[in-house]
């Protein structure tokens, strides 16, 4: 039995210094151009990082934008020089096991000033240019035992559910 448990513990490890693929290599250093950028209120960079038909979706429930929406949101803050960083604490990313090897999606641990903890999602596409977004989910990561009060708070009631 406790052969069996040590087996099951050791299989479920990491692998340690098993390299990326270079897709992968490749889609999370479009990731950190995105937080560079937007750290910089460099708006061509940043910008020029996504699909023309992109979607990002923020934090807020009516934050569902088209690229031109959102560039239209972020410019006025770019212009001023004001950006926004999330650099990844932590990421997955997961290249499509079909044979272009030409889409792939993430999940990520972002930390931010103001926000604390939070999460990044999407979806990329290789394109004649490279690795560029077509999604980008941003999210709060709310625990748990929090999230009543949360849900109550959006719902515009004292009373968690």
């Amino acid at each position: 039995m406790i052969a069996s448990v040590a087996a099951l513990l050791l299989a479920a490890q990491p692998v340690e210094d098993v390299p990326a693929a270079p897709e992968a290599v490749q889609v999370a250093a479009v990731l950190d151009r995105l937080n560079m950028a937007s750290t910089s209120a460099d708006s061509a960079a940043y910008f020029g990082l996504f699909t023309p038909d992109a979607r990002f979706i923020g934090t807020d429930a009516t934050e569902h934008w088209t690229l031109p929406q959102f560039r239209a949101f972020a410019e006025p803050y770019f212009a001023r020089g004001r950006g926004w960083s999330y650099p990844a604490t932590e990421r997955t990313i997961t290249i499509a096991p079909i044979e272009c090897r030409c889409i792939a999606w993430f999940e990520e641990k972002l930390t931010n000033t103001s926000y604390g903890e939070t999460r990044g999602s999407g979806v990329l596409r290789l394109t004649d240019d490279g690795w560029k977004i077509e999604q980008y989910v941003l999210s709060f990561a709310i625990p748990n035992d929090k999230s009543d009060a949360v849900v109550a708070a959006v719902r515009g009631t004292d009373t968690p559910r």
